[in-house]
């Protein structure tokens, strides 16, 4: 019988578990065999080796020193043969669904848009995305990846950076006309101020002062919202000043629909944006770092 008509690391499978599980029915059940077939492979196995590896007995079985080396090296190499595994997995076409989490300003202004060359690049793989600002559990929402604005909390999750965001206070050109240009972070509390209704901005809206000390402010006005495109929608409508990412409101203070307010007083505070996920970074599933690798090269803030 030549050596490909024999499946060696199947019989070295069964072989251990036969020595781990301390007999054959055990390890039938483990593998749904019957217990005969198991002592037949083993027995095939010592016929091929030409040495007897277990001692049977009525009570329990026994390994002869050649069974006990064999067992040795059979484990390791099972076990190098799972690693070679994962590997080629690691390195294999990037194929299956992908749950991508994101904040929505992030996903509208970042992600979507290079949704279609990322599916051209890699075919194989479909992408299921989430918009919304709320943070999510990674594991309970079965996200493969979640895109995270703010510092880093979960020290369970890794993390690759996208890059950072600066923060701007603005509000629209018609709300201006009719409110008046604060001046100074104080004029604040003459405005209406836009906030998110979970919490975003827990320590406030920050500012530096001309003689060097920080102060905040905390948002008051008569809106509250979950998301960061609802806020940015608002703030061009006229109802309010919001302090939000430069890269959401970029393209509208460049077209003179939102006027950025008090940079003089911007603390120039930048929020790193992170793509986060669970595992580790050595074995992730092909479609995964895939997706990472891309957002990394192409996305721009």
């Amino acid at each position: 019988m030549s050596r490909l008509d024999v499946n060696r690391s199947g019989e070295m499978e069964v072989f251990t578990r036969v020595v781990e599980l301390g007999g054959f029915s055990a390890a039938a059940r483990a593998f749904r065999m019957t217990p005969s077939a198991v002592s037949k492979l083993v027995a095939r196995l010592e016929a091929r080796l030409g040495v007897r590896l277990i001692n049977r007995s009525t009570r329990k079985l026994q390994l002869t020193p050649e069974g006990a080396t064999f067992y040795e090296r059979a484990v390791r190499i099972l076990d190098e043969m799972a690693v070679a595994e994962r590997e080629a997995a690691v390195g294999a076409t990037p194929t299956g669904l992908l749950r991508v989490n994101t904040s929505v300003p992030f996903g509208l202004r970042c992600l979507l848009p290079l949704l279609p060359d990322f599916t051209r690049r890699y075919p194989g793989i479909k992408v299921e995305v989430t918009l919304t600002d709320i943070v999510v559990d990674l594991l309970e929402q079965r996200a493969d990846v979640a895109i995270r604005v703010g510092a880093m909390r979960e020290s369970r999750l890794l993390a690759r950076k996208l890059g950072d965001s600066r923060m701007v206070v603005v509000a629209s050109p018609d709300y201006l006309a009719e409110r008046g240009t604060p001046q100074t972070p104080k004029d604040l509390s003459n405005h209406n101020l836009l906030d998110f209704g979970f919490g975003k901005w827990k320590d406030g809206w920050p500012f530096r002062l001309h003689s060097g000390e920080t102060i905040t402010i905390n948002p008051a006005g008569n809106a509250l919202v979950s998301d960061g495109e609802a806020m940015q929608r608002l703030t061009v409508a006229g109802m309010g000043i919001s302090r939000l990412a430069r890269f959401h409101v970029e393209p509208d203070i460049e077209a003179g629909r939102l006027v950025p307010l008090l940079e003089d007083f911007n603390p120039r505070d930048l929020e790193p944006i992170h793509a986060v996920f669970v595992g580790h970074s050595g074995h992730l599933p092909a479609r995964v770092r895939a997706f990472l690798d891309y957002l990394v090269a192409e996305v721009r803030l």
